[in-house]
């Protein structure tokens, strides 16, 4: 298996162009099996989890062509015939996400067979919501050796789907799937993150109706048939926050760019709190840190525009070697600590008490061998590494491939140490 070697102590100057969202991405990459007209993606990120569901999308009959243009990096997607609404476990265990071909499938083709998913072990995120939306809609799902049978022969109706929580991958299945039911869908208590929004917005360039988008209540008007559009995916704030704060723990000064500060508002001002400058750009941030000790500060995570959960271990990682006491509060997925006992090894000093890590700054971190757990924990090792003295190593980084783009170039290009180790592949 690959692992990143980080020799600590190096500060972060220079500029980190910002990749497209994957959690945008992929969603819209899902949206092409709407329409037999070609749906292309422009600022597309390439990374694990966008070849997985390429892969599953070829099995269904999508013709998937990457290409890069001036520096744009492209996917093509087409659709023109779905060969099959098969999606097997061997594909969709690989990630999460891609269970959210099952609504396109049942949108499109009337029937759909689609594995329950696998991905991150970061507690337990079930799929009932989904399945209650497309229920909604008129689906007939029935649930049988891992997999979940979907039918709609006389296609969707519209319906009011109220949540009873807040979730981004049911708000983005409903939306996939309401897009060609007949009749208006209302779709209350919908997450609001920006992905979703994206989502939305590229719907509608496709011919979809889709209006309340940004609010907690999203209406579609269905119509017959989509088209084929152009898109360009949003800026990934995920990684934006995560370069913010490893220029914070680093220290030096980083300019991101290609992204939308308003992105990670809740951040910005965690970090500013803290003792980080952060600075608004026309295309981004630029994070400063110059010598001055970090100030221990609170978090609690929440749905968007809250502070995001897939920021609270990087944020932690900081919060390390911050003077005082910090206490960080998980709200939105249990078992999202595991990253604590691999910075405990480089020297951090964290107790957890339930969805509460308690974290007293310490005066340095010290590389050791550490293992990531998760795709946030990984890269919460690596940013620690950037602080510690001496070497960290990071193993098990195919869970960090899944969600960041050639992330020690990106570094290196600021100045830091950073390797990977080339090993066996790694079994994804």
């Amino acid at each position: 298996m690959d692992r990143i070697a980080i020799v600590g102590g190096a500060r972060l100057e220079g500029e980190i162009p910002i990749s497209g969202a994957k959690n945008s991405a992929i969603k819209l990459m899902a949206a092409a099996l709407l329409t037999d007209e070609c749906l292309t993606l422009t600022n597309m990120p390439r990374l694990a989890d966008t070849r997985f569901l390429g892969k599953l999308l070829k099995r269904l009959g999508v013709t998937v062509e990457e290409r890069d243009e001036d520096g744009e990096q492209i996917t093509e997607l087409c659709a023109a015939d779905i060969a099959s609404s098969f999606a097997p476990y061997d594909l969709v265990r690989q990630m999460r996400a891609s269970f959210n071909v099952l609504g396109p499938l049942l949108a499109r083709t009337g029937h759909a067979k689609v594995s329950l998913p696998g991905g991150c072990t970061i507690g337990a995120r079930p799929v009932d919501l989904h399945l209650k939306a497309l229920e909604a809609l008129g689906a007939r799902i029935e649930l049988h050796e891992g997999y979940v049978y979907a039918t709609a022969p006389r296609g969707l109706t519209g319906a009011e789907i109220e949540f009873p929580v807040v979730s981004v991958g049911a708000t983005e299945h409903a939306l996939l799937a309401a897009v060609l039911a007949s009749g208006e869908t209302v779709i209350k208590n919908a997450a609001r993150e920006p992905e979703i929004g994206d989502l939305a917005e590229c719907l509608n360039a496709m011919g979809a109706k889709v209006s309340g988008i940004g609010t907690d209540t999203l209406r579609i008007e269905g119509v017959k048939k989509l088209n084929g559009t152009t898109w360009s995916v949003i800026p990934d704030r995920i990684e934006m926050g995560t370069y913010a704060v490893a220029a914070a723990m680093a220290g030096g000064e980083v300019r991101l760019t290609r992204a939308r500060p308003g992105l990670i508002d809740a951040l910005s001002d965690k970090l500013r709190e803290a003792g980080v400058e952060v600075e608004d750009t026309n295309d981004g941030v630029i994070v400063r840190r110059n010598g001055a000790r970090l100030k221990a500060v609170d978090v609690e995570t929440e749905v968007f525009p809250g502070f995001a959960t897939d920021l609270q271990a990087q944020f932690m990682a900081l919060m390390t070697l911050a003077d005082g006491e910090s206490h960080i509060r998980e709200t939105i997925f249990e078992n999202r600590f595991m990253h604590v006992p691999e910075l405990a090894r480089l020297g951090a000093d964290i107790t957890v008490q339930g969805g509460e890590a308690v974290v007293r700054g310490v005066d340095a971190l010290h590389g050791a061998q550490v293992m990531a757990t998760d795709l946030r924990a990984s890269v919460s090792l690596v940013i620690a590494g950037l602080a510690a003295e001496g070497e960290t190593v990071v193993s098990r980084v195919y869970h960090l491939d899944r969600g960041f783009e050639r992330l020690e170039e990106k570094l290196g290009a600021c100045g830091a140490r950073v390797r990977r180790i080339k090993g066996e592949p790694d079994e994804l």
